[in-house]
């Protein structure tokens, strides 16, 4: 795909855009990004024309110097797009009127606005994945770091909110990784497989292209390094449903992981909190806070993708024979800011957890507060061959609910049931209470994340401190 040569510069900056425009992926879904695109498409027509001999190849060399998106103005076009419900046409005829001679006449040949836009849309998503892919995996790699730096860093896990069986900080980082790497997977397939140029004309069959027209779609492809589809996809949106799922993953991906950092550090948690210097997760009025303010700010951005979502799936089942009544055009602002959305939110998970500060202590004490009891399944288990599984249940439910009531510890009240103490002795029973005995595939599923990881492009390296 040939570069562009404008449409990537930082955003001038709107008033919600450092918390909801972060990262690169929102300088590449700009109006100029948008506009040099359509430029780029209009460019790669007039070579793709000049190629089956269309049209003149020093045609083709002046309508591409003259696609530049400095040399037009996105708002004034974007006002003209009234008069005929689309912005391709004013821009052709800006465009047509900054080609000089001859070669004017030769602007646009044998396309439809529509396949302009579809076209420049694809290069805007291609674009934009590169940036947000770029930020996936590094968000994907700070968790790889975790899960090995962690491997063997105790704390409860939770189920409905509520302490469950111990684990480690190093399989909750490993769960993080493999969502991420899934979900930057699936996006680089997308990019590589399913982005396609659209040309088609008025009604998609190229009709004014006479015979030339399956040449010059096959050029068009070439030119901008995108597929050739197997028919114009006008009304058959199966493309921009695809775009909006891999965004939908990545975006379900990114929330959990920043879900989960807001819950860690609550203040009666605080198993970890934000790093990023001087200043930062401050209040406005509450001079002792210490937000956690990448992951919510990466929470807010994922939380749009839903809605985003939804509305590419109505528009795109929803098109009207050879072209779509509004519904077309209702993709452009959900698709834009999906792209927004979920590589904000990219950018944010990635700096969450590059500076994640992890408090082994608070997560051990934190799991001391259930204590033995969190081991209850571990002694049903133990006892289940023995006894069988009803009876071990209950006799050790008998023993749990001493040991709620405060007055014997669980080990202590295990060891005063005759039908605990047959099978197992008190050493026994304390090796069963030691939450580090009983991780089952805990390290084994941290290692084959890591494994997994490093197959997929990330750097080597199973296990921390092995």
């Amino acid at each position: 795909m040939r570069p562009s040569s404008s449409g990537c510069e930082a955003r001038a900056g709107g008033l919600f855009d450092g918390v909801l425009a972060r990262g690169s992926t929102a300088a590449a879904v700009t109006d100029s990004a948008w506009l040099q695109a359509l430029l780029d498409a209009e460019a790669a027509l007039a070579r793709a024309a000049a190629r089956a001999g269309r049209i003149p190849g020093e045609h083709a060399d002046a309508i591409a110097a003259a696609c530049r998106a400095e040399a037009f103005d996105a708002g004034t076009l974007g006002a003209q797009a009234a008069a005929s419900g689309n912005p391709v046409v004013p821009l052709v005829r800006a465009l047509t009127a900054a080609v000089p001679g001859a070669a004017a006449g030769s602007v646009h040949v044998g396309a439809t606005s529509q396949d302009i836009l579809d076209t420049g849309a694809m290069l805007v998503v291609a674009r934009s994945l590169q940036a947000l892919l770029g930020d996936l995996r590094g968000a994907a790699e700070a968790a790889a770091g975790l899960a090995r730096q962690h491997r063997d860093t105790l704390l409860p896990a939770r189920t409905l909110l509520q302490q469950a069986l111990p684990t480690t900080f190093g399989l909750k980082a490993a769960g993080w990784l493999v969502a991420l790497d899934e979900a930057a997977a699936r996006l680089e397939a997308l990019r590589r497989t399913t982005l396609a140029v659209q040309l088609g004309g008025a009604a998609g069959t190229l009709a004014s292209l006479g015979a030339d027209g399956t040449q010059v779609l096959r050029f068009f492809a070439d030119e901008l390094g995108m597929a050739e589809p197997v028919l114009p996809w006008h009304t058959n949106r199966t493309r921009v449903v695809e775009v909006a799922g891999g965004l939908g993953l990545a975006g379900a991906a990114l929330a959990k992981v920043a879900r989960d950092v807001v819950l860690l550090s609550q203040t009666e948690v605080g198993e970890v909190r934000e790093g990023g210097g001087q200043g930062r997760g401050g209040s406005s009025t509450l001079p002792h806070k210490r937000n956690p303010v990448a992951a919510v700010s990466a929470a807010a951005c994922a939380g749009q993708v839903p809605g985003l979502v939804a509305a590419l799936l109505w528009s795109a089942g929803n098109q009207e024979h050879e072209r779509g009544a509004g519904t077309w055009q209702a993709e452009w602002r959900p698709l834009t800011g999906l792209l927004a959305a979920v590589g904000s939110a990219a950018a944010w998970v990635r700096d969450c957890l590059e500076h994640l500060d992890v408090d082994a202590a608070r997560m051990r004490a934190n799991l001391d507060l259930v204590g033995e009891l969190l081991l209850a399944e571990h002694v049903t288990a133990t006892l289940t061959p023995a006894l069988g599984r009803l009876a071990a249940h209950d006799l050790v439910a008998q023993a749990c609910a001493t040991a709620v009531s405060g007055e014997r510890s669980l080990a202590a009240a295990l060891g005063d049931l005759d039908g605990v103490t047959a099978h197992l002795d008190a050493h026994r029973i304390s090796a069963l209470l030691d939450p580090a005995g009983y991780l089952g595939s805990a390290h084994a599923f941290v290692d084959r994340a890591l494994a997994a990881h490093q197959a997929a492009g990330g750097p080597p390296g199973n296990g921390a401190g092995r």
